[in-house]
């Protein structure tokens, strides 16, 4: 059963010592979220989040956000152009722990609604999170991996989807080629955030003014962080906001493009490979739907090649496409541990999310962890 609004004000008393509030409301309204959430007053003005997880997989994403925003030191933060959930207070509940944090201001941003200006601030500032020292990972035993880790990564994924039998052939053929591609893979790993998509972000206008969600930060792939920016039906989208990062880094990965593309259409394999483990026809089916439509795309547009074979630059369009099928924004959450066999499933870490806006008075997204993407509308 969910906690009140009032019950999770009680709980956020008792994480913050002197915490008078004087006002909750529930953060959001989405039906089966595997995490409590509301949003708080304080009698000196201040706004809060409290947030306490419903599932195992919901508290190990808390867990882990928790580790990483405690290394996101005041120093760290005044490097970044928007702001990070600040952790105020946690206290024990249920064999689990209620955590509060500061309420980030801004609107919840959804893919379909991104404009080439807002694009470009997105784009900036995943470029100042890539900017960020190594150290700021590497000193708090977060993941690392190198770029030979990313590809063996890539070459798993496609092991793993080709042993289902369900990926056409034309698809495995090029993604191979892909993975054997040593141009592609010659990168300098980057701070990232790891898990971005549009719901990780809140903007007032144009401007980004929070990022949620970082249970994931690591050292990888800067490519991880941007391919979900080819979903967009807008291609004027991932153009602005490549640019805007490529103008923000001052340093060009003649790859990157190329490397997000493959990303891309990889989660197409993920989602498959969500379906199959989970034992989800629904999913499954509608996978296999987006792998055929995305071979029939390949097809028609023999230009856009994932490997060096021919002399061409990475195109931002070649993945445009995949925004019909639905796959980098729906598909990403099958890297996570996978929760309970459903048609919806209940994602590691969700965020409740449903209200319209990002002002204390009428929350949307807010909190440790960003929106969880939303599974595929199953096709007729």
């Amino acid at each position: 059963m969910a906690r009140s609004p009032l019950t999770l004000a009680a709980l956020a008393t008792a994480a913050v010592p002197g915490l008078d509030v004087t006002h909750a409301s529930r953060l959001g309204s989405s039906p089966g979220r595997d995490v409590d959430a509301a949003v708080l007053t304080s009698r000196d003005g201040r706004h809060l989040v409290i947030r306490v997880p419903r599932t195992e997989p919901a508290e190990a994403e808390q867990s882990a956000d928790l580790v990483a925003l405690r290394a996101l030191s005041d120093g760290v933060r005044s490097r970044l152009p928007f702001a990070v959930p600040r952790l105020v207070g946690q206290t024990p509940v249920g064999g689990t722990r209620a955590i509060v944090h500061e309420f980030v201001d801004g609107d919840p941003v959804a893919l379909e609604s991104i404009t080439p200006g807002l694009a470009s601030s997105i784009g900036r500032a995943i470029a100042a999170v890539h900017a960020l020292p190594t150290s700021v990972v590497a000193d708090v035993g977060l993941p690392q991996l190198r770029a030979i880790d990313v590809m063996r990564e890539s070459l798993a994924t496609l092991d793993r989807a080709s042993e289902t039998g369900l990926v056409p052939a034309g698809l495995l053929r090029r993604w191979e080629l892909a993975s054997e591609d040593q141009s592609l893979w010659q990168f300098t790993p980057t701070v990232i955030n790891g898990g971005l998509s549009a719901g990780s972000f809140l903007s007032i206008g144009e401007t980004v003014t929070g990022v949620l969600g970082w249970s994931r930060l690591q050292i990888a792939d800067p490519a991880r962080d941007l391919f979900w920016l080819l979903g967009s039906a807008d291609a004027a989208v991932p153009e602005s906001a490549f640019e805007a990062y490529h103008e923000a880094r001052g340093i060009h990965d003649r790859e990157l493009a190329r490397r997000a593309v493959f990303a891309a259409e990889l989660e197409v394999a993920r989602w498959l490979l969500h379906g199959t483990t989970t034992r989800s026809t629904e999913v499954t089916d509608d996978a296999v739907e987006m792998l055929h439509a995305l071979l029939d795309r390949v097809h028609r547009d023999m230009t856009n090649p994932l490997t060096m074979e021919q002399d061409r630059p990475a195109s931002l369009t070649d993945a445009h496409d995949l925004a019909e099928l639905g796959a980098p924004e729906a598909a990403r959450i099958a890297t996570q541990p996978a929760g309970p066999s459903s048609a919806s499933p209940a994602w590691a870490g969700s965020t409740a999310s449903g209200a319209s806006g990002g002002s204390p008075a009428s929350p949307g997204s807010n909190g440790s962890a960003a929106t969880p993407p939303t599974p595929p509308t199953p096709r007729d």
